[in-house]
């Protein structure tokens, strides 16, 4: 044992039961994984909604648990029984001087606007809750040790508690977006978890109390013990099948919500997925789960790579990637739980299943922003995993590439690329037609063997998935590709249809006709016989009213400027500065150097932060135009925000707001605002069939326009079209404290064509 203890003897073990430590376990894991999507919602508003805030938040928390595991595998280590409890405790009293978590930043931490926030994302981070987490997280390890030296007939193999930390861990975050989220507001749940903690504690100091009187030995140093360390190449291989599952919960998530929304429950799902195959892999049917997702994640690749490859996004898909994603954890974890050493080694061991899940978080918010201009993180880690199917049948990962056929891949991936990239127009000749052929029938060939060669399977996805990064894809020739904090940004232009547009992730964000004729028309959620047509219709028409300034929250590429009229004063506010890059470059759209009223003023920070900032009064018109992944960022829809807006509106001003959404509707919300601040509210829906768009470039879309009175509305007062949203009963009305995203998911399609 690494700290010489000695284990009692075998008469002792019926006299404890380990219900005590599996309790104590269950409620530390409650712990760590309850306080996670709190605090990223908690900071999701300060950063614009950003689906990189929860890719942030998780490597900080992946960093403070390898810190913890540290801190338990040192205590372990060198220190005796009565110094790991003095050490231990010292951490936990600590940690309790620093709860609650302020959620109310009243230290009003803001990020720089102009920079990438990152860096100061995991400060905040650390000075809140880093603490408390680690010390919290030491709990795990640690307890497994001490329950290890009881000399309890489960003492020698005390794995099980993993799985029984774990179920603590999936409750919690099955109980955050259905119970926690939508009943709790931040503050309530902040006290909720203090009080938590501090029963922690209490059932440590009874785990400990027991595991004295039942080994009193241990009071005492003991010689050191001649167990046999783990082999390098062992370790390697831990943190090794550790990082792959955890890069690839990251690359889901991330995929997800950039294309739908970054909400809580898109943030657990993985993450439980994560834990549930934990807890698998250390349960009693380990051997049959396993041995089924080995089977079963070839063939969900196969049928995943050619969605990928397509772009496919639709929400249906939903079940295939997580799917893949769950098999995929289940197969590595699955070597891992394997691999297992002895209890004496078991800190030692946690610590590298840490130090392997913070090197994939660190790969996925760090590094892959910076190498790659896309998520390609995300295939990458798909790939990795199927790399480990072959483990089954080596010894080691050395072992498994010396066997590794390279020759189907490297073809594969030559002629896929030449026929994505359609090189001298190779996809429209014979010989295109005999490599496609080839292609299909390697890539069927490896397919079907993927059994007896799983590495060979694995390059061959992995050569044809790189491939079709250099295919055109359905909306055009790319022309500029970017990727930051904020998400991925792809300028296209389409030669056919000849419009340029830009699209964060796979969503439309505005585009602009080549045409000199209908150069500043505008198009898509914007056109002129729409909601947002209609509503700069009754904006210039009210007669004797202020029309001089216009505030706009997210600028796209600038389209809502071709309605502005020469006199205005036009400011955009826009939290993404690569959007602001985009836009402003008249080589890619000309909406904002040709504005009317002159080029607009940019500024560049989150909508809420910037307009704190602007005058009172000063505004006519207010339009919230500003979305993160495919919805507009909660933290612009609460009564907060609302009181906000109201301010910097000049008296007899409108504010409008886009809700347009392929899975929320969120016009109930905006109607128990609007009823809230006594303000009239009427919404518009706006169909349109693809085949409209098609021809036309306008798309569907779902607008709000609030005022002080109904008379303000003008012409939308008495147009039928605009409707006032029924509040729905028992919704309760957001708040920057409290939100609840799930309960207005699209149980099936919308009524418009979004």
């Amino acid at each position: 044992m690494p700290s010489g203890e000695e284990r009692p003897s075998g008469r002792k073990s019926g006299l404890f039961p380990p219900a005590l430590f599996a309790c104590t376990l269950f409620l530390s894991a409650v712990l760590l994984f309850a306080v996670q999507p709190m605090i990223a919602k908690a900071v999701l508003p300060r950063l614009g909604g950003a689906p990189a805030v929860w890719t942030t938040c998780a490597l900080f928390f992946q960093a403070a648990l390898l810190l913890g595991y540290a801190g338990a595998h040192a205590a372990a280590t060198w220190l005796g029984f009565r110094s790991q409890i003095v050490a231990y405790f010292g951490v936990l009293i600590a940690a309790a001087w620093l709860l609650p978590i302020d959620l109310a930043f009243h230290g009003s931490w803001a990020p720089d606007p102009e920079s990438d926030p990152t860096g100061t994302l995991l400060v905040w981070l650390a000075r809140t809750a880093g603490l408390p987490f680690v010390a919290v997280a030491a709990t795990a390890p640690l307890l497994q040790r001490w329950f290890s030296i009881t000399g309890h007939s489960s003492a020698r193999d005390p794995y099980f508690l993993y799985a029984a930390s774990n179920t603590g861990s999936l409750a919690a975050l099955i109980a955050y977006p259905l119970w926690i989220e939508r009943d709790l507001p931040l503050g309530r749940q902040s006290t909720a978890w203090t009080g938590l903690f501090l029963l922690l504690p209490l059932l440590a100091a009874a785990c400990a109390s027991a595991t004295a009187m039942l080994t009193p030995a241990l009071a005492k140093p003991a010689p050191s013990s001649a167990t046999t360390r783990p082999r390098t190449a062992a370790v390697l291989e831990w943190i090794v099948l550790s990082a792959i599952p955890s890069s690839l919960m990251l690359g889901v998530t991330a995929y997800l919500t950039t294309d739908l929304a970054a909400l809580p429950l898109l943030w657990v799902v993985p993450l439980g997925l994560y834990l549930v195959s934990f807890i698998l892999v250390f349960g009693r049917f380990a051997e049959s789960a396993v041995r089924g997702a080995n089977r079963l994640l070839p063939w969900l690749v196969m049928f995943q790579a050619p969605v990928m490859v397509a772009g496919f996004v639709q929400p249906w898909l939903i079940p295939l990637h997580l799917a893949t994603f769950f098999s995929a954890a289940v197969v590595c974890h699955g070597e891992l739980a394997r691999r297992r050493p002895e209890a004496s080694r078991l800190t030692g061991y946690y610590l590298a299943i840490s130090f392997g899940g913070v090197l994939g978080g660190l790969f996925n918010a760090l590094a892959a922003p910076t190498i790659f201009d896309r998520l390609a993180e995300y295939p990458i880690a798909i790939v990795a995993a199927c790399l480990i199917l072959g483990l089954e049948k080596h010894k080691s990962l050395r072992e498994a590439f010396r066997t590794t056929e390279v020759v189907a891949p490297i073809v594969v991936g030559v002629l896929a690329a030449a026929l994505f990239a359609n090189l001298a127009n190779l996809a429209e000749t014979g010989f295109g037609v005999l490599a496609t052929m080839v292609v299909a029938g390697l890539s069927t060939l490896v397919a079907v063997t993927h059994r007896r060669r799983p590495v060979r399977f694995a390059l061959t996805v992995g050569a044809l998935l790189a491939a079709s990064g250099l295919a055109a894809g359905v909306n055009g020739r790319v022309l500029e590709r970017s990727r930051n904090f904020f998400g991925v940004l792809t300028v296209t232009e389409d030669p056919a249809k000849r419009v340029r547009r830009l699209f964060h992730g796979s969503t439309l964000h505005g585009q602009q006709s080549l045409d000199p004729l209908e150069r500043l028309e505008p198009s898509t959620y914007f056109h002129r016989t729409g909601p947002v047509g209609a509503l700069f219709f009754a904006f210039d028409a009210r007669p004797g009213s202020d029309r001089s300034r216009v505030g706009v929250t997210g600028l796209g590429v600038g389209t809502l400027a071709s309605y502005a009229r020469a006199g205005q004063r036009w400011t955009f506010f826009e939290i993404d500065p690569a959007v602001v890059r985009v836009a402003s470059d008249p080589a890619l759209f000309t909406f904002l150097r040709d504005c009317r009223a002159g080029v607009p003023n940019l500024v560049v920070g989150d909508a809420r932060l910037a307009l704190a900032r602007e005058a009172d009064n000063g505004f006519n018109l207010l339009i919230l135009d500003a979305f993160s992944s495919d919805s507009i960022p909660v933290h612009l829809l609460t009564r907060e925000a609302l009181a906000l807006y109201r301010r910097k509106l000049a008296p007899g001003g409108l504010i409008a707001v886009n809700l347009s959404n392929r899975y929320l509707d969120l016009s109930p919300v905006v109607a128990r605002l609007a009823a809230d601040a006594k303000l009239s509210c009427r919404v518009r829906f706006d169909p349109r069939t693809r085949s409209e768009g098609e021809k036309t470039g306008a798309r569907g879309s779902i607008w709000a326009v609030l005022a002080a009175h109904g008379e303000e509305l003008g012409p939308l007062d008495r147009d039928p079209r605009w409707f006032i949203p029924k509040v729905v009963p028992g919704d309760s009305v957001w708040t920057d404290d409290h939100s609840d995203l799930l309960s207005h998911l699209w149980l099936r399609r919308a009524r418009t064509a979004l």
